[in-house]
């Protein structure tokens, strides 16, 4: 039988999402509560991987067990043996054919940014933070430069193993709230540190360092060396999966999204 389940976490203590082995990843904290319910070893897969300080507010995954137990068991029984910054919201059977990262047709990712002299108390670990006044207005018209289907070459880590650097951004949204800023972006896929890159590429438009056409001579150009430097994890949360209604998920679009200052 193959389940999916959704879940929501906080990074802050985790190495990443995949699996290590010396541990501390989420896949190995998750993997070790399904085992404790399953009473046998599995592995899991899931809609996007998350690196090192990346938070989750709707990631997907999927497993493979022989044990039969009812929904209830694959959530609270879970929790029950996952650490508390790590919890599974729901979860349901699904064919076989359904793949957590394969059938993805989009991901989402939101970005909290606080914008304000003073560093993060609070919400340490949870926001990015940049200290000096930031134009939103030449933020948003930067980031309408990057929607469609482009070589995203410039964004893209030398660690990226994506087949190809052609992806499409469907939404580059950004919203202030008193001193936090709310970066969504939305896409066919994402590369590797392709959010964090593009924050920092914003960021730097919003500083006043270049202007919004610089963010689409980035694209043209496809040198990551010109783009501004990756921004730091802790402010990027894995928002969200779409997928075929076929398939009849419980998916939410960031149902658990965070409070806002």
């Amino acid at each position: 039988m193959r389940i999916a389940l959704g879940l929501e976490y906080d990074g802050s203590s985790f190495c990443g999402w995949q699996s290590q082995a010396g541990g501390g990843a989420v896949q190995d904290a998750l993997e070790a509560a399904l085992a404790a319910v399953a009473n046998a070893p599995g592995r899991v897969v899931c809609a996007g991987r998350t690196d090192a300080g990346v938070h989750a507010l709707a990631q997907v995954v999927h497993f493979d067990t022989e044990a039969v137990r009812p929904d209830t068991a694959w959530v609270r029984g879970v929790n029950a043996h996952l650490p508390a910054s790590v919890a599974v919201r729901w979860a349901q059977p699904v064919p076989d054919e359904f793949h957590a990262r394969f059938s993805a047709r989009g991901r989402r990712y939101r970005y909290l940014l606080l914008n304000r002299a003073e560093r993060p108390g609070l919400l340490a670990r949870r926001v990015g933070w940049y200290h000096r006044p930031l134009d939103v207005n030449l933020m948003r018209e930067a980031a309408g430069l990057l929607l469609g289907e482009h070589d995203f070459s410039a964004f893209r880590s030398v660690e990226c193993q994506a087949k190809t650097p052609v992806k499409t951004l469907r939404r580059a949204d950004l919203a202030r709230h008193g001193d936090l800023l709310v970066f969504d972006f939305e896409a066919s896929a994402f590369l590797h540190h392709m959010v964090r890159n593009l924050v920092g590429t914003l960021v730097y438009v919003g500083k006043g360092a270049h202007p919004p056409a610089w963010a689409g001579e980035l694209l043209a150009g496809r040198d990551r060396a010109r783009a501004a430097p990756t921004f730091e994890a802790c402010g990027l949360y894995f928002a969200g999966v779409d997928y075929d209604p076929v398939w009849q998920l419980k998916v939410g679009a960031c149902d658990t999204a965070l409070m806002l200052p």
